[in-house]
């Protein structure tokens, strides 16, 4: 049987599944991922689904809730575990590389190729793992990009109506932010091709906006309205701190849950660079080649839809330029993209677009092999708590990572000094960070029994 398939959909296949089987061998790590699993975790123990939750009672405002109900979802059927947490986001992942299949072929393009490239981004590949928001906003952008297009392109309403899904899944995966992509990438593109006031005729002509933005209202609207009654200053804290202020402010103060990335400005294009590897080094060399720019030009001149790709790619750049509190995975919603734009300039898959997609599965496995045991050490409490009894208490001094909270199933508690625990009866854990010394009395109470790079967890007794 498989001497009938292609080479190409085995890579396809060998790079998804390696994905897959790699998802339960590394912890959860702190502080992204470790975080979003815990307050996963506390949605499936308080079986509130409405307001996730940072702690316990501490309502979670940064995101909204679309990967917390997917991996709560997931943990509560299969378990809570690693895999069951990841899966969904690998999943949203392969609900991308449909969409972007379909389009490719709608386009006559080559669909493993798209696929393939698009797989063995570094970005997609590292995001279709990991506990994030990220996989799903990708997967959202997706939507909305490929049904804007076919519905301008071929006046088809059913693929307009995914675009407007794919935007009401974007309020739940990341907020109003989708609306910014979207618009960063369209305007432009309408504005570039038809001038602004005939883009606006033929984007009301070709577009159900009135029924598909009811339909998008529909999908977000109610969660928005039943998080706000919930916990009341929600929409101020979302809307304006998560979306203005920390995008304008580099090092903005007023983040509840963490602190934030003070970066140089432009940097987001550099990030581009790391995201998009191997392919925007692939691109770029297929830019300088005089054969493959007759190629694209040739393709340009047939259609409008090259200066779309463009368009999609740099939205996050020509968002986040000016921004100084950003992250690398900030540019993966234009990522896919780049898949299109080779496969107008190499129409078919061959042996060294394959050769170039294993370099990313390749990197990480050399990777997981190498750095990743000391990486899960300084990253990750699973491996200092896997001997703990759970029927002594836990208490972290001075700081508790989201691992910690995690791997204790929230029995990890947070104490400000030794003075808090002085009245504790019967045995106790007690994690402490390397630089706190305790005075002799304590030292003598305690035993150490595991460490990592960044903590000792010591057995004590009052």
């Amino acid at each position: 049987m498989l001497k009938n398939v292609r080479p190409i959909w085995l890579v396809i296949a060998g790079i998804i599944l390696f994905r897959l089987v790699t998802l339960s061998l590394y912890p959860l790590m702190d502080s992204t991922e470790a975080r979003y699993g815990e307050i996963a975790r506390i949605m499936i123990e308080t079986n509130n689904w409405v307001t996730p939750q940072f702690d316990y009672n501490v309502p979670f405002w940064g995101k909204p809730p679309l990967h917390t109900w997917a991996s709560a979802a997931f943990g509560k059927v299969m378990g809570i575990s690693e895999f069951s947490l990841r899966l969904p986001h690998l999943l949203s992942s392969l609900v991308t590389l449909f969409v972007l299949g379909l389009f490719a072929r709608r386009l006559n393009l080559s669909v493993p190729l798209v696929v393939l490239i698009s797989c063995s981004t570094v970005g997609i590949f590292v995001a279709s793992g990991m506990i994030m928001t990220d996989s799903l906003l990708l997967m959202s952008m997706t939507m909305a990009m490929v049904g804007f297009a076919i519905a301008w392109r071929d006046g088809s309403s059913a693929y307009a109506y995914l675009g407007f899904i794919g935007i009401g899944l974007g309020l739940l995966a990341k907020g109003p932010i989708i609306l910014i992509l979207l618009g960063l990438a369209i305007v432009p593109w309408i504005v570039f091709n038809y001038g602004f006031l005939k883009g606006l005729k033929e984007l009301f002509s070709r577009i159900p906006l009135v029924s598909g933005l009811l339909l998008t209202c529909l999908i977000a609207l109610p969660w928005y309205i039943m998080a706000e009654r919930a916990t009341p200053g929600f929409l101020n804290y979302f809307l304006v701190g998560e979306h203005f202020l920390r995008f304008v402010q580099s090092g903005w103060q007023g983040d509840l849950y963490g602190s934030a990335h003070s970066r140089p400005r432009g940097i987001i294009w550099i990030y581009w660079i790391i995201i998009a590897f191997p392919w925007s080094f692939y691109l770029a060399a297929k830019l300088f080649s005089k054969e493959s720019r007759a190629t694209l030009k040739k393709q340009s001149d047939t259609d409008n839809l090259t200066s779309y790709f463009v368009f999609w790619l740099i939205s996050p750049m020509l968002l986040f330029t000016m921004s100084g509190n950003i992250l690398p995975i900030y540019v993966l919603p234009g990522i896919p993209a780049i898949a299109f734009l080779i496969a107008r300039m190499a129409p078919k898959g061959n042996m060294t677009v394959m050769l170039t997609s294993l370099i990313t599965p390749i990197a990480m496995l050399v990777y997981m092999l190498v750095a990743l045991p000391s990486l899960s050490n300084n990253k990750s409490d699973k491996a200092l708590l896997a001997d703990t009894e759970q029927q002594y208490p836990l208490y972290y001094l001075g700081e508790r990572s989201f691992s910690g909270r995690f791997y204790s199933q929230g029995k990890a508690k947070l104490i400000d000094s030794l003075d808090d625990i002085k009245n504790v009866q019967g045995p106790f854990y007690l994690a402490v960070n390397h630089y706190i010394k305790l005075d002799s009395l304590w030292a003598k109470r305690c035993d150490m029994i595991a460490q990592n790079h960044k903590r000792h967890l010591m057995l004590c007794s009052n």
